[in-house]
């Protein structure tokens, strides 16, 4: 395999940034598997979103750094193990190691038989908050890779609009590019209150942001 000239360097430099991040140090020490859950942390302080006894979807949740944060919210005491107030549903392409109250599925959410898995283990039960931290895998073409953000986006908004209590409450990760607006217009036609966020914990280099919207329309 061919690689780009000085992309050694490059991959030092980003191995050397990642030992030396403050979150990356503060995740290891807290026990969650990735820096991720300080954006969803921040997010969630900043808006008050998440509360004993919800029930949460959590998107893209591979490794399990949301579902984590989650968990810790629904727990007395923000116990990582034990009790649980509420119920987290996870859902990933990818697997994920078991988390203590997580009912987990593995599969792709665009298909139908994987949300017909995951409206069965909602068992009915309204949903107080959607977390979507789906990403598709980038192709590098530009109008593609929009097309599959927007995609994405489009399926964490109707499946919330369908499932959340009118109250409720989704928070997608979005980039900067050509479908942002068209990503950030589907928000804004179906929820009452629309946030950008961009949290602390993700990196100023990433054009990675936050989209909040609650209050269904």
């Amino acid at each position: 395999m061919k690689t780009k000239p000085g992309s050694g360097k490059v991959n030092k430099a980003w191995l050397h940034d990642h030992m030396n991040d403050p979150y990356v140090k503060q995740a290891q020490k807290d026990g969650y598997r990735a820096r991720a859950a300080y954006k969803l942390k921040e997010i969630d302080e900043a808006y008050g979103l998440i509360h004993p006894g919800n029930v949460v979807v959590d998107l893209g949740c591979a490794p399990g750094a949301w579902s984590q944060y989650v968990r810790r919210r629904l727990a007395p005491h923000g116990a990582a193990t034990g009790t649980l107030q509420g119920a987290i549903i996870g859902l990933d392409l990818l697997p994920m190691d078991p988390i203590d109250g997580v009912t987990f599925i593995q599969g792709d959410f665009r298909e139908d038989d994987v949300l017909a898995q995951l409206e069965s283990a909602l068992a009915g039960r309204v949903v107080d908050v959607v977390v979507s931290d789906m990403a598709p895998n980038l192709s590098g073409i530009s109008s593609a890779d929009a097309a599959r953000v927007e995609h994405l986006i489009e399926l964490a908004v109707a499946f919330a609009s369908e499932h959340l209590k009118p109250s409720g409450a989704l928070v997608a990760k979005v980039f900067h590019g050509p479908s942002y607006n068209a990503v950030v217009g589907h928000f804004k036609q179906a929820f009452q209150t629309v946030k950008v966020h961009k949290p602390k914990a993700s990196r100023d280099r990433s054009s990675e942001t936050f989209l909040v919207g609650w209050g269904l329309k």
